[in-house]
């Protein structure tokens, strides 16, 4: 990915996922500042990304479909730019237990 600008990734994110889980909440942060000097760490960022997403689509499924869930709908961004992905997916009732 060349001559993106800033948030691109993060923005590509949210939209598959709301498209992708219909989310009743969604938090897509940036977290590549924390991983300086690190492997695979661009300046401009957009590399390293947690993702707190509560979806009903997540009833019934396990920690790892939930994830596998996750990672299929973001295969694009995790082959071309982003290193690491932290996930957090939660259905609306543990979200509300929370």
């Amino acid at each position: 990915m060349t001559n993106q600008s800033k948030g691109a990734v993060k923005a590509r994110i949210a939209q598959k996922l709301t498209e992708g889980l219909a989310p009743a909440a969604l938090n897509v942060i940036d977290d590549s500042h924390r991983h300086a000097g690190h492997g695979h760490h661009h300046p401009e960022g957009e590399t390293h990304f947690t993702v707190e997403v509560v979806s009903a689509l997540f009833e019934g499924k396990s920690l790892i479909e939930r994830h596998r869930l996750v990672n299929t709908l973001l295969a694009e961004e995790l082959a071309e730019r982003v290193h690491a992905l932290a996930i957090t997916a939660k259905t609306p009732k543990e979200a509300a237990r929370a």
